[in-house]
C-alpha cells in the first residue's frame, strides 16, 4: 500500500473566477472565488482542502505533497500557523507556471522519488473507500466511476458529467484508452475523475506528452502516452459520491453536503 499522494492545487481557477449572479456566496467565499482559490474556499469555516486532506487520512494516506503556485503563503500560513494537520504531513511543491496537470506531476518528481503515489484534484472530494482501494493495489491504476452512479450520488449535473473523460477497459480490467472528449453516448461508460495511482514511469510520459488543444500538458494525455509504451493501468471500480467544487454555483450544495462533518486532517 502506498501512503503518499500528490494533490494538484496549482490551477488558475478560471471557472471559479467566472462571475455567477445566481451563486450564493458569503463575503469570504467571494474573496476565495475572486482569487480562483478553490482549495481554500471556506465551507462551514474550514477550507475545502481540509476535507480533502481528512478524507485522504481516512483512506490511509499520510504523506501529501501539495502542488502550488509560487505565491502559496496563504496556504502555508494556514497549515503551519492556524490549523496544523494532526494526521497527515504536508510538503509544498511549486509549479512555476500553470502549464497543466502533467506538468504539475513532473514538478513533484523529486518529492515522489521511487515510491508509487496517488494523484488527485484539490477541487474534488473523493470517497475514502475509493482512495484506500486505489492505494492498496500493487500497480498503476485509476478509479473508474460509473457515470450513472455519479449522476445519482454527486453534485455534478449530467451535462457536465457527459464531458468528463471516459475509460475504455478491456476484458481483463485494464484501461486501453482514455477518451478525453467523448463523441458517443454509451449506456454505462466508466468515467475518470482524475484519481490515479502512478509509479515512476509516469514522469517520462508527462515530459513527453504534447500540448493539448488548450495549450497545456494534460495528465490524461500523458496516461495515453504511458499506455502506448506498455504501462498497464488497472481500472479500479469506485462508487461516489464525488463532490466537485469547480464553480461558484457548486459552493452552496457542497457546503450543504458537508453539513455536520468536522474534518480532521
Amino acid at each position: 500500500m502506498t501512503r503518499r499522494a500528490v494533490v494538484l492545487a496549482r490551477g488558475l481557477g478560471t471557472r471559479m473566477r467566472a462571475i455567477d449572479p445566481n451563486a450564493r456566496l458569503t463575503a469570504e467565499q467571494t474573496r476565495a472565488a475572486e482569487d480562483g482559490s478553490k482549495a481554500m474556499m471556506p465551507l462551514h469555516g474550514r477550507p475545502f482542502l481540509d476535507y480533502v486532506l481528512s478524507t485522504l487520512a481516512d483512506g490511509g494516506i499520510d504523506q501529501i505533497a501539495l502542488v502550488v503556485a509560487p505565491d502559496y503563503a496563504s496556504i502555508s500560513h494556514y497549515y503551519e500557523r492556524i490549523a496544523p494537520p494532526r494526521r497527515v504531513h504536508l510538503d509544498y511543491v511549486v509549479q512555476r507556471e500553470p502549464l497543466g496537470t502533467a506538468d504539475a506531476i513532473v514538478a513533484a518528481e523529486r518529492w515522489c522519488g521511487l515510491a508509487p503515489f496517488l494523484a488527485l484534484n484539490s477541487d474534488n472530494l473523493y470517497p475514502s473507500s475509493a482512495l484506500r482501494t486505489l492505494a492498496e493495489i500493487d500497480e498503476p491504476g485509476v478509479a473508474a466511476f460509473s457515470r450513472d452512479e455519479l449522476t445519482a450520488t454527486s453534485n455534478i449535473d449530467p451535462d457536465r458529467i457527459r464531458r468528463f473523460a471516459l475509460l475504455d477497459v478491456d476484458a481483463a480490467g485494464y484501461v486501453t484508452h482514455v477518451v478525453e472528449k467523448p463523441d458517443n453516448d454509451p449506456d454505462t461508460p466508466l468515467v475518470s475523475m482524475n484519481l490515479w495511482r502512478f509509479d515512476l514511469r509516469i514522469f517520462e510520459a508527462c515530459r513527453d506528452v504534447p500540448r493539448s488543444s488548450r495549450g497545456e500538458y494534460e495528465l490524461p494525455g500523458a496516461v495515453g502516452v504511458a499506455i502506448d509504451r506498455g504501462v498497464r493501468f488497472r481500472a479500479v471500480p469506485a462508487r461516489g459520491p464525488v463532490l466537485d467544487l469547480s464553480t461558484r454555483a457548486d459552493a452552496a450544495e457542497v457546503e450543504g453536503r458537508l453539513s455536520g462533518w468536522t474534518p480532521s486532517p
